[in-house]
């Protein structure tokens, strides 16, 4: 599609002794999304702007965009256009793991070229904007600041997460207008707001060499972009204690980088209902394309996870804590029952020196440390015998260190993924770091988990073994506050889910009402019904999910223990059936023949409808189906389990608990 584009010319009045330039009307270029609700207005003049419409309501806009220079040059202001060209994109992008087979990449795209050697494209996707710089400037450049703003005609309505700079996005989201973020308090991405009654969420995408994007208020219903300067001194500190590096001096630049380079997406998500933003792609289509080449080895899959539970097993015959029997306990019932993976967590080694184990005398930083004791290389073998793989912790300035001889170590050993954790930054540095263990990790054939991380923004698609992200206030939060609720759980996949996988670590089996829960590190319980956990494991995208609660729990409870196990982490196709931002969402996703249907709700009880389009015509499937038990507001692990026969055109009511939930897998019939 070709835009009809007119440019006109300056005039110049040359007298005696002055000239005088007049400006003619500023170049202005329209794009559509390919279905045509959404319009992009393009100016070109003194400064760049673009204006956003949905189904004609002007949702964002006019507005202004730059990028600023160390040496002075301010690309985007009285910058000279010198062509113009537009395409169209229709292509099918099959990821190598996602939410759907196929991903449908359409969209219409501008790209205006300047005299100042670099360029602003444009795309618009029929659920959402992006914008990119391209630069094409000689050898390296500072970048000492980037113009992003987001303009509306009334203080509107928002979800965020309220972020400094040192964070790991772990938050509850607050509901204000965007004023709230005045006094320079910044929001983390994604942050959505409603403006006409159209969502709009905001985030970024393709993030590589660069600090990460925040928002703060900036004065007459507008939001302005800022952004963590480079870190030119930090010191080992923070949590836990001391696995964070804390900024002590930054430099006056966001980046020093190649003056050849893309810079990130600038993302509008745009949604007419609630239940739209239950599935959006656009993140991943942005992020540039698989670096690592053959991916065939990154295997997605679940893992059963040792650090919730404290290693509380019961009913066996040693003492349960980090010692080699509890894990040959955790790879026999990962065996046992088709799980890929388990995960040593905190404990396995020394946190500031990776080649220094666990032979009783390091310090472990857990209530459960008795028993301390663990044969790796024992346990590698075993593990490898049973056919299950074995993620490792660590503690990310610890491996930044000890980066090539301690990956070469764990490739020795036949370790299949890291768990890396206490980031809790987004500066270029980190940033960096997050791309560089990439490669690396790659090269070793072993697959990453950020923990204490920045939320993402594709790095899944251009280095496909980083297969997990935390960045979300997960059900670990409920062993030290009640933080991790339904209330909270309830905004998630509307917000957090747009920007990428999420691994908010699910399955708690001791559950509780907000009156009734209690704190406990070493007897942790959740917030909400066991169906509340349960229907995690479909509505959150997780190509690594954890199993949070302790072995010999799951196995008191085998109906559950069944359906978990053979519960899909990646999906055929994703389909949104219902739900309201903050209050309830409900989702079904395919993987083969099968349908995985599930919805959670925040604190209040509700009854919702569900139908069965999607299904196969002239096709009967069983579904099993687990919902909130009666009791479930006084008891919640109270739940019930049914089977019944389920085909196009049923229509089916299911009651969810305050804080509940409910799952079900629909099965053709044979």
């Amino acid at each position: 599609m070709r835009y009809k584009i007119s440019m006109k010319k300056r005039v110049v009045f040359c007298f005696s002794l002055f000239c005088i330039v007049l400006r003619a009307q500023a170049q202005s270029f329209t794009v559509l999304s390919p279905n045509k609700d959404i319009r992009v207005l393009v100016k070109s003049d003194a400064e760049i702007s673009y204006e956003v419409f949905f189904q004609e309501k002007r949702i964002s806009g006019a507005n202004p965009l730059a990028l600023s220079i160390t040496d002075g040059k301010i690309l985007g202001q009285n910058s000279q256009l010198k062509d113009s060209k537009t395409k169209s994109v229709n292509q099918v992008v099959t990821p190598v793991y996602g939410m759907a087979k196929n991903y449908q990449d359409n969209y219409n795209e501008l790209l205006l070229s300047y005299s100042d050697d670099f360029s602003v494209v444009f795309r618009v996707y029929n659920n959402g904007v992006a914008y990119r710089f391209i630069t094409n400037l000689a050898g390296d450049i500072k970048v000492k600041d980037e113009i992003v703003n987001y303009r509306f005609e009334s203080d509107v309505k928002s979800w965020l997460l309220n972020l400094p700079f040192q964070n790991s996005y772990e938050e509850n989201y607050l509901t204000k207008t965007v004023s709230y973020l005045d006094s320079n308090k910044m929001a983390g991405l994604p942050m959505l707001v409603e403006n006409k009654g159209v969502k709009v969420a905001i985030t970024e995408a393709d993030l590589l060499d660069y600090g990460a994007l925040y928002l703060t208020y900036n004065g007459q219903n507008s939001l302005k972009g800022v952004f963590p300067k480079y870190v030119s001194k930090d010191t080992i500190g923070g949590c836990c204690p001391n696995f964070e590096k804390i900024p002590v001096q930054r430099a006056d630049y966001i980046a020093a980088t190649s003056g050849k380079r893309s810079f990130p997406w600038r993302l509008m998500i745009i949604a007419e209902k609630d239940k739209d933003l239950l599935y959006n792609n656009l993140v991943y289509l942005l992020a540039a394309d698989n670096k690592i080449g053959d991916a065939s080895w990154v295997k997605p899959g679940k893992v059963a996870w040792d650090w919730w539970s404290a290693n509380n097993l019961t009913g066996v015959d040693f003492k349960s804590g980090f010692n080699t029997e509890t894990y040959k306990y955790f790879i026999d019932f990962a065996s046992r029952n088709g799980i890929e993976y388990i995960n040593m967590d905190e404990g396995w080694s020394d946190q500031f020196d990776l080649l220094k184990l666990n032979d009783g005398t390091v310090k472990v930083n857990t209530s459960s440390s008795q028993g301390s004791k663990l044969d790796m290389p024992y346990l590698f073998k075993y593990a490898k015998e049973k056919k299950v793989g074995i993620f490792l912790w660590c503690v990310w300035h610890t491996l930044d260190r000890q980066m090539n001889e301690a990956l070469d170590q764990f490739e020795k050993w036949g370790v299949k993924g890291l768990k890396v954790d206490f980031m809790s930054r987004d500066d270029q540095t980190v940033v960096n770091f997050y791309e560089r263990l990439a490669k690396e990790a790659a090269k070793r054939k072993m697959l990453l988990n950020f923990h204490g991380a920045f939320k993402p923004t594709g790095l899944e698609r251009t280095y496909p073994n980083v297969i997990n992200r935390e960045a979300v206030q997960g059900l670990e939060f409920d062993k030290f506050t009640a933080k991790a609720d339904p209330e909270n759980a309830a905004h998630i996949p509307f917000i957090r889910m747009l920007a990428g996988p999420m691994d908010y670590t699910p399955g708690g089996l001791y559950n509780a009402n907000l009156k009734d829960f209690k704190v406990s590190k070493s007897r942790p319980m959740t917030l909400g019904t066991r169906c509340h956990q349960l229907a995690m494991f479909t509505l959150f995208y997780a190509p690594l999910e954890m199993l949070s609660d302790a072995p010999t729990a799951y196995e008191k409870e085998p109906v559950i223990l069944n359906y978990l196990a053979k519960m899909p982490t990646v999906w055929d196709e994703t389909i949104p059936l219902d739900g309201k931002v903050g209050d309830y969402a409900v989702i079904a996703r395919r993987k083969g023949n099968n349908w995985y249907i599930a919805g959670l709700t925040d604190w209040t009880e509700r009854k919702v409808e569900l139908s069965f389009p999607f299904l196969k015509a002239n096709t009967s499937y069983q579904a099993t189906v687990f919902t909130d038990g009666i009791n479930a507001n006084r008891v919640g692990d109270d739940y019930q389990f049914n089977k019944k026969q389920v085909k196009q055109g049923d229509n089916i009511t299911i009651s969810m608990a305050q804080g509940g939930g409910f799952s079900m897998v629909l099965t053709p019939s044979k």
